[in-house]
């Protein structure tokens, strides 16, 4: 009787540790796609590498904002892409977005999120994952990117800023100042990079600022599309060198028709500087980066492939 008695508790015991063993294995699974902390954490990569983040699509209904006809144009749609630059000495998040993680939550299938400026415009933004998922997946969090840079302050490059206040921000003074004016210009969202005001923040003051010294990530002077729009240049050792252009371009026809948008802040400004930029490609053999260019950004690598 004693002997049935142990060999019943034993199996009880097995049969519960089952059920335990699969619970433990289904909660973590749910809970990964609501928690993008990484589970792991990176290391300083060896080499330069540029990774290129989906941050969504924009649905554009009027072209002729861009100086431009539906016939004109390969792709309606506008990707955006956020980048993030991993160098021996430190991280860089190149703009942040359209829609604040959040906002939302990613549901494994792609979801249009509804985007109400301040002057009352009106975006249709597709979406698919998070940005701080897409970091997680490569062990990086928000407080490990050492600084960031946002191309410009439209709202579809500054979404998730907040979430790097702790970064050392690169900006230009008149970006910085119209940013926090009395009255931002009206296709921001002053609430997605309200924390900047406070964080600690390195001034460019020269066209060129070279972010870790060697030469091989460079923020380029670019304005006409704001007051101090920027480009970012990034020398990597196998791909070689690459501009990502922010919005001096949106559409590749723009380049090739010669059209400026209706609102830059300064056309006159945003030709010379596409001269200018134009020039510096010829003499170092960079590739132009289009970041809104739908059909090119659907080519590149996303992460966690990268660019080295």
């Amino acid at each position: 009787m004693q002997r049935n008695t142990s060999r019943f508790l034993i199996a009880a015991f097995v049969v519960a540790l089952s059920f335990a063993a699969l619970a433990f294995a289904t909660i973590p699974r749910a809970a990964a796609q609501n928690d993008p902390s990484p589970a792991r954490r990176a290391q300083p990569p060896r080499s330069l590498r540029l990774y290129v983040f989906d941050c969504g699509t924009i649905h554009v209904a009027d072209l002729s904002r861009f100086s431009l006809k539906p016939e004109e144009v390969a792709a309606t749609d506008l990707s955006i892409a956020c980048f993030l630059v991993t160098h021996p000495k430190g991280t860089l998040i190149w703009d942040a977005g359209a829609v604040p993680d959040s906002s939302w939550k990613p549901t494994g299938a792609a979801t249009t999120q509804h985007v109400i400026l301040p002057d009352s415009q009106q975006r249709d933004i597709m979406l698919s994952n998070s940005l701080t998922a897409q970091l997680a997946e490569l062990g990086y969090s928000p407080p490990d990117i050492t600084y960031l840079a946002l191309s410009h302050y439209h709202y579809d490059h500054t979404a998730n800023a907040n979430l790097f206040a702790g970064a050392t921000w690169l900006v230009r003074q008149e970006e910085r100042d119209a940013m926090f004016a009395e009255k931002p210009p009206g296709v921001t969202q002053p609430s997605t990079y309200a924390a900047l005001r406070n964080s600690k923040t390195l001034i460019i003051k020269t066209d060129d600022h070279d972010v870790f010294g060697d030469g091989t990530v460079v923020i380029k002077w670019a304005p006409g599309h704001t007051p101090g729009h920027q480009v970012l240049f990034v020398k990597l050792p196998k791909t070689g060198s690459v501009l990502v252009c922010g919005d001096l371009y949106h559409y590749p026809e723009e380049r090739a028709l010669d059209r400026v948008p209706t609102f830059e802040f300064n056309s006159a400004q945003t030709r010379a500087t596409r001269v200018a930029i134009d020039a510096f490609l010829k003499k170092t053999g960079a590739q132009l980066w289009i970041q809104h260019d739908f059909l090119a950004n659907a080519k590149f690598k996303k992460s966690p492939h990268f660019y080295d």
